[in-house]
């Protein structure tokens, strides 16, 4: 089902620049990119880098770059600002979360806290001893401390600001989830300004979600534990609450979130890896998302059509690398060759490709291509399959060797490839030859086929012979040939 076009609607993806783009956080760009496509709407690219320790402008520049790398491209962003809702990064909009901060303090919606760390740390070792969740339980959070408060803030005095967290409980209707009910008393009193001036992340993507006028929050199941916080903020600043889907984990085979132990989780890893972008989307999308159509190999845009967020799974979705190459072997398998071409011509150790006709790299890309699972493969089967001279002489050669029948073949096929002038056999050649083997010389069935094969590859079994002996020199042939008979 189609879904309807509505320019109103607002995705945002909003990641972090403290490193590599994650796995996870591709995914959770490709699927607001795809709703926004989906419905015509807006696909914002917001930067969180309020850690000013750990975020850094290259690791910006390098998750913008891989974001482009999977074509997902943004509508809005740093480098395509939109006046009415800039600017986009964090660390540039610290005075508009300090003015919304200071009107929820001026509404009694919030309060100044003073409390130092050893005081925060008592509490909390207080609560332990008890045997119940942590609190805040200083003073400033009563009314009457509030005039003390105003007056040490005139003075300059520095103070972080905390939410009053609502005595009630939340309830939040999820578009993967369904309904999530928080309890009364979940959350105490928490800060959403530091004593620095740095507001928290809480914070910070309410009232960035609220100017922005995002429209839907797609983003991981991890997140759903702060959102009964956001909700508070919501009600707090009377801002219209957008429809939520939070997806489903990535885990591991060992069922545990993805980390790095499970393998390469920035999507720049698999980039240098040789993995095509196509096929990198292609994976994430189902990672808790399924086709209507229960299709597992498609291109983004062919299922612009068919995205929407009632095709999500609610359970953990297993990531499997082994998956993913196929899926990366069967975009190989649909790519035009005149595409795989280029790719593989970009490839090191390509020389010999590279020197051969149009035909040549035609009809070498359509034989090996259903052999390959990254575009990395076609160099090394040309080498092994093509161009090696000294093929190894495994246990299922010996055993052709062996045959009575081989011997005779091997002699007839040695003087033909020696008679051939040209660089390369034709398939009228080849079929000429495995004629003369078997009405001739007498021989049929597997010795005939498997005997032929051993004396032009030195293996027995391999590519059709037809298609990979014509793309063979003339020159390797004599020299295999002279290898598997000493």
């Amino acid at each position: 089902m189609t879904l309807a076009r509505d320019p109103s609607v607002r995705v945002r993806f909003a990641p972090s620049p403290t490193g590599y783009l994650h796995i996870g956080g591709a995914r959770t760009a490709l699927y607001n990119y795809l709703y926004a496509k989906a419905t015509g709407g807006t696909f914002v690219l917001r930067i969180e880098d309020t850690d000013l320790e750990r975020s850094n402008a290259e690791y910006e520049k390098l998750q913008i770059d891989d974001l482009r790398w999977l074509g997902i491209s943004h509508d809005e962003g740093p480098d395509r600002p939109n006046p009415k809702y800039g600017p986009y990064r964090q660390s540039e909009r610290t005075e508009i979360y300090q003015r919304y901060a200071r009107d929820l303090v001026s509404k009694g919606l919030a309060y100044y806290d003073f409390c130092t760390e050893e005081e925060l740390e008592a509490m909390k070792e207080k609560a332990a001893a008890e045997g119940r969740d942590p609190v805040y339980e200083g003073r400033w959070k009563e009314p009457s401390s509030q005039a003390e408060a105003q007056e040490r803030i005139s003075r300059g005095e520095k103070a972080a600001i905390r939410f009053r967290a609502p005595k009630k409980s939340y309830t939040l209707d999820d578009r993967v989830k369904g309904r999530v009910v928080y309890p009364e008393n979940m959350v105490g009193d928490f800060v959403i300004v530091r004593s620095n001036g740095l507001p928290v992340y809480n914070f910070c993507c309410v009232v960035d979600d609220h100017l922005m006028e995002i429209t839907h929050v797609i983003r991981g199941e991890d997140h759903l534990n702060n959102t009964v916080r956001q909700l508070m903020i919501y009600e707090a600043l009377g801002a219209r609450l957008p429809e939520f889907a939070h997806v489903s984990l990535l885990i591991g085979h060992d069922r545990q979130k993805l980390s790095k132990r499970h393998g390469a989780t920035s999507v720049n890893l698999y980039r240098n890896e040789h993995y095509l972008p196509e096929a990198m989307c292609n994976y994430l999308c189902l990672l808790g998302w399924s086709h209507p159509s229960e299709r597992d190999i498609f291109e983004k845009q062919d299922i612009v059509d068919v995205f929407s967020l009632d095709r999500f799974s609610a359970s953990a979705a297993m990531y499997d690398l082994e998956k993913l190459k196929w899926v990366n072997s069967e975009h190989i398998k649909n790519m035009p060759t005149p595409d795989l071409i280029t790719l593989v011509e970009r490839e090191p150790e390509t020389g010999f490709f590279q020197r051969q006709t149009p035909e040549w790299k035609h009809a070498c890309i359509e034989l090996l291509k259903k052999y390959v699972q990254f575009t990395t493969d076609f160099p090394r089967l040309v080498n092994e399959l093509i161009l090696n001279e000294h093929p190894e002489k495994s246990e299922a050669l010996q055993e052709i060797l062996s045959w009575e029948s081989t011997p005779k073949i091997f002699d007839f096929i040695s003087g033909a490839v020696a008679s051939v002038s040209t660089e390369f056999v034709s398939e009228v050649e080849l079929n000429g030859w495995t004629e003369h083997v078997k009405k001739t010389l007498g021989i049929k069935g597997k010795p005939l086929f498997q005997g032929v094969r051993a004396a032009l590859t030195g293996h027995d079994h391999g590519p059709d012979l037809k298609f990979l002996i014509p793309l063979t020199p003339v020159s390797v042939l004599k020299n295999r040939i002279q290898h598997l008979t000493k």
